[in-house]
């Protein structure tokens, strides 16, 4: 496959990382788009990546049994939900971004998780009037009101056409009859476990067989399974009516939450118009507020669209590039919100002339200080989570990206539900201007209200060229953003599926005014190099000054494409995630 000038830089930059391409490349690569002389109009089959090989096969046994990439979406978005308590379940929420093949219609269906009206911010502030960290992210208090459950419903209703029933066989087949625990369940569960002990219901389900969860052993879900099968037969008020809303209120009232069965009952998913762009010839289709990402992404993106990147040296454009990220970042934290309860600039910030003006605020030769941006909002005339990618053989296409926030969520399961409570009221910005989990900060746009949907970095997105069509996601928290960025380059320079899945990744979000880096990401030169420009790089094993410490690498990019022109498909898994699996079912 021919590369173009920026993906090479990327590699000659990112060499050392890149060695391991060939153990995530088990699919056949795809040949060049110019060899076949007309574009195929239906993809030959349907490729799935997922963050678990029981997922994806999920996904498949349900196009087998003929269903579409949207009953296959319901069937590994539940499936993610059993095997990965650790990313995501039934206790959380999501975004799903649909292509249907038929109507040319691409959808944004948003599944975010919505505040309890008890949970204000004074909730959050312990008596010196500072944010209670434990209760933001431990426990009742930190939980939304889980969406995961009613876009299941959702999807399989409006777009599928199998009986939800059916599309949820699978995962409880496997809820009920276990599966073996992988090592980043049980490391995860080791660093959670101080939280998750401390809840009966937590108990019931983690230690189960009167020890810790270990790799290898096999992990049954017995309630779980009981849960999934009510929502099976009752739908939406399988979930959030009935014996299961009874359960959860129960739960979170006994330590300490305040739920109503009116808020359980009065959640619904919104439908929401994706956003979409032009970039180096391509159409991307991605995620609208309450996501950050997309907005995010047409600032950046355009930002550096200009600029000859493959005539800059490489630190150059390593600069550029985190140049922008820097300012689509500032903006993130103070203007964007859940646009059912805030006005979001969204057609301002993603204008082409608005990135002009951030980029004539660029110096090609050295950082800008993010405390040189006003701290106040200017006038203007913003290994948790799990993600997978759907083509099918329909030419429909489904992004997913789906989560319970930290490690494990609130750690908190209601007794008898078997799922875990989310903690994504940690999302808000329950004190202006003190930063989250994630090290990002908010102010009055996310602010939680009652049935307020947080902001979101989840940015599941969709690109398509006359050649190509691609679908990529993946987890990381306010990392999401800039790696769904490189995978973005890494296509439109000609990068395979599981090239792009194993890029190696860089991250700047304004504040901390750091570059983070993977283990081997950029050569020793460009570090000094961008340093000597005014950056601080924080390098994995190196003593961080401040902000926040790099780890050695992150994200679980999930990504499947369609060449058109030579009609086949592919797909890449994260290389970082041992157990995800690209599955492809070619037409019968």
């Amino acid at each position: 496959m021919r590369l173009m000038p920026r993906t090479l830089i990327l590699i000659a930059l990112l060499v050392p990382a890149l060695l391991p391409l060939q153990a995530c490349a088990e699919q056949p690569q795809a040949s060049n788009p110019r060899e076949a002389a007309v574009a195929a109009t239906h993809p030959p089959g349907t490729a799935i990546a997922s963050a678990h090989s029981l997922a994806t096969d999920a996904g498949l046994e349900i196009i087998a049994a003929g269903g579409n990439a949207f009953d296959a979406a319901v069937a590994v978005s539940a499936t993610l939900s059993v095997v990965e308590p650790i990313s995501s379940g039934l206790g959380g929420g999501g975004f799903f971004l649909l292509h249907d093949a038929r109507s040319g219609k691409d959808v944004f269906v948003d599944a975010r998780e919505t505040a309890p009206a008890a949970a204000t911010p004074e909730a959050f502030l312990d008596a010196d009037g500072n944010l209670d960290r434990d209760r933001s992210v431990n426990g009742p208090w930190s939980a939304g009101i889980p969406g995961l459950p009613a876009a299941l419903v959702h999807v399989a209703q409006t777009y599928g056409r199998l009986p939800l029933k059916q599309s949820l066989a699978p995962a409880i087949r496997i809820a009920r009859e276990g599966f073996p625990v992988y090592e980043r369940m049980a490391r995860g569960y080791a660093a959670r476990r101080g939280v998750m002990e401390r809840y009966p219901g937590t108990r019931a389900v983690f230690l189960a067989d009167g020890d810790t969860v270990e790799e290898g052993e096999l992990f049954r879900q017995p309630d779980l399974a009981r849960t999934l099968e009510r929502l099976a037969d009752g739908g939406f008020d399988g979930f959030y009516r009935g014996e299961t809303a009874r359960l959860l209120l129960d739960g979170v009232r006994a330590e300490g939450g305040q739920w109503t069965a009116e808020e359980l009952a009065g959640y619904r998913v919104r439908e929401r118009e994706p956003l979409r762009f032009d970039y180096d010839g391509w159409q991307i289709v991605t995620a609208p507020p309450p996501s950050s990402g997309g907005v995010a992404l047409a600032q950046m993106l355009q930002v550096l669209a200009p600029w000859d990147l493959a005539a800059l040296p490489q630190g150059e454009r390593v600069h550029l590039t985190v140049e922008a990220m820097r300012r689509a970042y500032r903006d993130r934290t103070f203007y964007l919100g859940d646009p059912d309860f805030v006005e979001v600039p969204v057609g301002l910030l993603t204008d082409p002339a608005y990135a002009a003006g951030l980029r004539a605020s660029i110096n090609p030769d050295r950082a800008t200080p993010s405390d040189t941006f006003s701290g106040r909002p200017t006038p203007l005339e913003d290994e948790e989570t799990t993600h997978f990618s759907i083509i099918d053989a329909e030419g429909n296409r489904v992004g997913a990206t789906q989560t319970v926030n930290l490690l494990f969520g609130s750690g908190l399961v209601a007794p008898g539900t078997g799922f875990l409570l989310n903690n994504e009221m940690d999302d808000f910005a329950l004190k202006a201007g003190t930063p989250n989990a994630f090290g990002v900060m908010g102010f009055d746009a996310n602010a939680p209200e009652p049935g307020k949907r947080m902001l979101s970095s989840m940015t599941p997105t969709f690109m398509s060229s006359p050649d190509r069509v691609a679908v990529l996601g993946t987890p990381g928290g306010s990392r999401i953003i800039t790696m769904v960025l490189l995978g973005i380059l890494g296509y439109a320079d000609g990068l395979s599926a599981p090239q792009v899945a194993a890029l190696p990744r860089f991250h700047h979000q304004w504040m901390p005014d750091a570059i983070s880096i993977e283990k081997d990401a950029m050569t020793p030169e460009v570090v000094a190099e961008l340093r000597a420009m005014g950056h601080t790089v924080n390098v994995p094993g190196e003593e961080v000054a401040g902000g926040r410490r790099s780890s050695d690498s992150w994200g679980n990019l999930q990504t499947v494409s369609w060449d058109r022109r030579s009609d086949t498909l592919e797909g890449g898994t994260d290389p970082r995630n041992p157990v995800g699996k690209v599955g492809i079912r070619p037409t019968p």
